[in-house]
């Protein structure tokens, strides 16, 4: 899990982007000012920083210089200070994003998760139930089972945990996967044919066939 050091002043603010945060699947630790930053930065290294530039004491600009000095932690501002002049003084000072408030929280975990991606912080991980595709790793498990798939297979799974609770058709696979929309439909059969023996061998079905239709990856496991 990536870590996350919020220092933010406002107890509405701290915690709601906390929890946020937590149910995104981040590490986090939360802070109402700079006083130990330096401690926190030391002491648990996170890989991101949510700033607020407006702070008791240090402001979030005299932090971010900081940061930049003792740690590689990608920085997000968040301020209400939305004047053009801000936001250029933020990034010119080394910060990666800069968040105006209000802000919605879904865009905020959006922008955390993209600064950490461009970094090479965040891996591409895809949970359907029991199942766990790293797709930066290239592997997937099952319940706790390292599952041996072919390159395909490990294709094939993705596209379809991808598009968990959706039917997807033949010719999406076999142009997803194959790249070809004109190979024969019994293509796509073996390999979820084989694909899904090697799913079930440790937990109940997850693929599913809808006749006439498609597959589909569905999380209940019914």
């Amino acid at each position: 899990m990536a870590r996350v050091l919020l220092v933010e002043d406002a107890e509405v603010i701290r915690t709601a982007v906390g929890i946020a945060l937590e149910e995104a699947g981040f590490t986090v630790e939360t802070r109402a000012d700079g006083e130990t930053f330096e401690r926190d930065l030391a002491e648990y290294r996170p890989d991101l920083v949510l700033l607020d530039v407006m702070l008791p004491g240090r402001d979030g600009f005299e932090l971010l210089s900081v940061a930049r000095e003792i740690s590689n932690a990608g920085i997000v501002l968040l301020t209400a200070r939305d004047g053009v002049q801000d936001r250029l003084h933020g990034l010119r000072t080394g910060a990666d994003d800069y968040v105006v408030k209000p802000f919605v929280l879904a865009e905020l975990i959006a922008r955390v998760e993209a600064v950490l991606r461009r970094m090479g912080r965040l891996r591409t991980v895809i949970q359907v139930a029991d199942l766990r595709v790293d797709v930066d790793a290239g592997t997937a498990s099952r319940a706790g089972h390292a599952l041996e798939l072919t390159a395909t297979e490990l294709k094939l799974l993705t596209f379809l945990a991808g598009r968990c609770d959706r039917v997807v058709g033949k010719t999406q696979l076999l142009t997803a996967v194959w790249g070809y929309d004109d190979y024969a439909a019994n293509l796509v059969e073996v390999h979820i044919s084989a694909l899904r023996r090697k799913l079930e061998a440790h937990g109940p079905r997850l693929l599913h066939t809808i006749r006439g239709t498609g597959y589909i990856l569905r999380a209940d496991q019914s």
